[in-house]
């Protein structure tokens, strides 16, 4: 199969990113254009984020997962503690994580380290989610191989009976990772493919910020 994509082509014209318009802190600034992009709607699930990690294989691997809190101290989200990333993630927590908004032509990529969140948190957020959620947090023992889509239903069944009329427990396999930040880089789409590349950078307790070529 061959298909000739050369003439996919769009012009991004719809922002820019100057100087002059920065924000002191990198989080303001993705604080700033998160709310932007909610606000002006056409992305389903703004806090999609790719996650990047470098596997046991020594290959990198990136996947979608959805950030469910963000401040100035960094950005979680939750997934299962002996999953293919958490494995990863426990041999180098080194990642970097990425968000696409094509509805105003922006990217930002961040690089850090990650850390696990506290188990009360994690314990917060699990109480917090529905139901479903829960329960399927319990059935999939994530990235294992299973002989078919029917061992996940039957597991889910299962403990459907198990805890009727009772309150889900958190799986102690099940948690919450935070993102640290070192670096951020904020690319604004612009005309003729010459885009807007801010890049703020950790030095001592101040970011320090650059323009890159595109």
């Amino acid at each position: 199969m061959n298909r000739d994509l050369t003439n996919y082509r769009k012009s991004y014209e719809k922002h820019t990113l100057e100087e002059e318009n920065l924000q002191d802190s990198p989080f303001q600034l993705f604080s700033d254009w998160f709310k932007e992009v909610e606000e002006s709607g056409g992305v389903e699930e703004t806090n999609a984020m790719t996650l990047t990690t470098l596997g046991l294989d020594g290959f990198p691997k990136a996947r979608v997962v959805l950030l469910k809190e963000f401040d100035h101290n960094g950005f979680i989200f939750y997934s299962n503690y002996e999953s293919e990333k958490a494995k990863a993630m426990d041999s180098n927590n080194k990642v970097c994580i990425s968000f696409f908004w094509p509805n105003l032509e922006r990217q930002v990529i961040i690089k850090g380290r990650v850390e696990k969140v506290s188990e009360e948190k994690s314990e917060s957020y699990f109480r917090s989610r529905p139901r479903g959620s829960q329960l399927g947090a319990w059935a999939s023992r994530q990235s294992e191989i299973i002989n078919s889509r029917t061992v996940l239903e039957n597991q889910l069944q299962s403990l459907e009976d198990k805890f009727e009329g009772k309150d889900i427990p958190k799986p102690s396999f099940w948690g919450g990772y935070q993102i640290i930040p070192s670096e951020f880089e904020f690319w604004q789409g612009r005309a003729n493919r010459l885009h807007d590349r801010i890049r703020y950078q950790k030095e001592g307790d101040q970011w320090m910020t650059k323009r890159l070529s595109p």
